[in-house]
């Protein structure tokens, strides 16, 4: 992100300035729009397929429960609309941390360039990062997938999923696919914009894939313990840049990275490779949902273990460049020391030079005195 200049002057209408300096506010119009449609019954119909979830289904209660009916949903075409109107909020909020959260700070400590996009990112992401950390624990232990790990892969298809599991995959899609216009509305640089593209079409290729592919337990679990791991970085390179002598929470977020690759390997090859694979119902069906063939599950142990091999290569290339960076600071400042008190005399010296002026404002030493003496 580059610095965002507010000029005293107001851009022509529609112009590219104009639509930067003012996205927010024309987002917000057309979120209007659409929350409106919902008090008119001519366009709630319509409305309604944007802000609410579609596809539920009405399933009796069991005995466990205490409610007469309880109400699942399944994934469809109509999600696209909403994932789309939860894109706006999610420009909304981010404007809004920006402008009054992270832009306060920046006037405060008067960050470089560099800094000043770097502690955005790290701003946008680590508040997102911990709200979804606290939303999808929530939804795991509410579920009990905690509890039996076993239920990752039990009762696969899971086509029918609760309401807060679904609302979380469409917040989670809409967040990444507003980072694509946030390119523009932020100024991204050129040189900055594929790196961008490159980790928001993994977030987006795995957690649409997690949530086609009927897969939605293991993808929150694996999320939960990615967006926890992220957030620790972000949140200890918000601190590092108030003050660069704070090392320690990337020592933290070290350990617990790689840590965090070997739990995402395991929990996918026993819930894909193992749970999975001794499913009786090992049928390709579109209408069910049931997507566990052999050659499915070759491809979704692939791309993840693909993923976490690529991040362990991105993880291994930042420490050896942290460590070069290092090691080169280190001799720098020896060799500035060593100039700064090669100048001074040392403290032998410094006792000498003193006892000699003493003596000679006063009476005369004792090497004088045994010379006047011979």
């Amino acid at each position: 992100m580059a610095i965002r200049k507010k000029s005293s002057k107001n851009p022509p209408v529609l112009s590219h300035e104009f639509i930067v300096q003012n996205h927010a506010d024309i987002v917000s119009c057309v979120a209007m729009v659409f929350l409106l449609g919902l008090m008119f019954e001519i366009t709630a119909k319509a409305a309604v397929i944007f802000v609410t979830l579609q596809y539920n289904v009405t399933m009796p209660a069991t005995e466990e429960q205490s409610t007469e009916t309880i109400s699942l949903y399944h994934y469809g075409i109509k999600d696209l609309a909403t994932v789309f109107f939860y894109m706006l909020v999610a420009i909304i909020m981010h404007a809004i941390i920006q402008e009054y959260v992270l832009d306060k700070i920046n006037r405060r400590m008067h960050f470089s360039k560099t800094k000043h996009s770097k502690f955005n990112e790290s701003g946008q992401l680590s508040a997102f990062y911990l709200f979804s950390c606290v939303w999808g624990t929530n939804i795991l232990v509410s579920e009990n997938y905690v509890s039996d790990p076993t239920s990752l892969w039990k009762g696969y298809p899971h086509m029918l999923i609760p309401f807060q599991m679904k609302f979380f995959y469409i917040s989670q899609l809409a967040y990444w696919f507003h980072a694509f216009p946030e390119l523009y509305f932020q100024k991204t640089k050129k040189e900055d914009i594929p790196r961008q593209l490159v980790y928001i079409g993994l977030y987006l290729f795995h957690i649409a894939g997690a949530y086609l592919l009927n897969l939605t337990r293991l993808g929150l679990v694996l999320l939960v313990l990615h967006y926890f791991v992220e957030f620790l970085f972000h949140i200890s390179r918000l601190f590092y840049f108030s003050d660069e002598k704070y090392q320690k929470g990337f020592s933290l977020w070290a350990g617990l990275f790689v840590f965090g690759r070997l739990l995402t390997l395991i929990l996918s090859v026993l819930t894909v490779g193992f749970g999975l694979a001794r499913a009786e119902n090992q049928d390709l069906s579109l209408t069910t949902g049931n997507f566990n063939v052999l050659g499915i599950r070759i491809i979704v142990l692939s791309s993840i273990c693909g993923t976490q091999a690529f991040m362990m290569w991105k993880f291994i290339n930042f420490q050896l460049r942290r460590w070069r960076e290092h090691s080169s600071s280190q001799p720098q400042s020896l060799k500035k020391k060593f100039v700064t008190t090669k100048g001074r005399p040392s403290k032998k010296e410094r006792e000498n030079g003193v006892n000699g002026t003493v003596t000679s404002n006063g009476a005369d030493s004792p090497r004088r005195r045994k010379e006047k003496s011979s």
